[in-house]
């Protein structure tokens, strides 16, 4: 075999070699660029489903909190018209009701945001009055003037303080959207906290008055 067939034959060689070892480098790269596009695939999607579990779940502990607020208007109201209808009031109703939303908005206090806790916690001070307007009608030195004044703060600032719950909660879940809902939720707020506050003062005359009749 003379230089140039055995120079031939080398560069062949060489050839076939680098060209195999070339593709087994290639084909290396290749499974790692697979490998690490199906890591961050199942990264995201992975990402993905924790997200849509969190959202889940705080749709699930907004329903709760919803549902709550308005059992426990609805029983603080039944038990008032019960009471001027002459009918027996059953305690442990309203009681539940009570330890229910009190439940959620304890959980709640935990995840919402600041705005839409601002409406639940001014609400659960609207709820609390409520609550002492039922259990106070009884020693009333005024039944009819306390049954009136009790319709009007359930049917009117109280359930005003619960629809605007509702919408607050729906606005920070993206549900509903409304650009003038910030202007109108500091409205309602001020509004059921003067009435609040109001009722407040009518039921302390009237504890005063019956403790100073006694």
């Amino acid at each position: 075999m003379d230089v140039t067939a055995l120079a031939v034959a080398l560069i062949s060689v060489a050839g076939t070699l680098g060209g195999t070892l070339g593709g087994a480098v290639l084909s290396q790269r290749a499974s790692r660029a697979e490998a690490a596009e199906q890591n961050q695939r199942a990264d995201r999607e992975r990402g993905q489903e924790r997200n849509e579990q969190a959202l889940q779940a705080k749709r699930d502990l907004y329903a709760h909190l919803n549902t709550t607020a308005r059992a426990y208007r609805i029983a603080a109201r039944d038990a008032v018209q019960a009471a001027e209808r002459g009918e027996g009031v059953d305690p442990t109703v309203l009681d539940a009701a009570k330890e229910a939303w009190a439940d959620q908005y304890a959980q709640a206090q935990m995840a919402l945001p600041k705005d839409v806790l601002q409406v639940a916690s001014k609400l659960n001070r609207a709820l609390g009055v409520g609550y002492s307007v039922v259990k106070q009608l009884p020693s009333s030195p005024d039944l009819n003037g306390a049954y009136g004044r009790a319709k009007t703060w359930f049917s009117g600032p109280l359930s005003e303080g619960v629809y605007l719950l509702r919408v607050a909660l729906r606005h920070d879940l993206g549900v509903e959207v409304d650009p003038h809902f910030e202007q109108a939720r500091m409205q309602m707020l001020a509004a059921l906290d003067s009435a609040r506050r109001n009722l407040e003062r009518l039921l302390a005359s009237e504890r005063n008055q019956s403790a100073g009749s006694g």
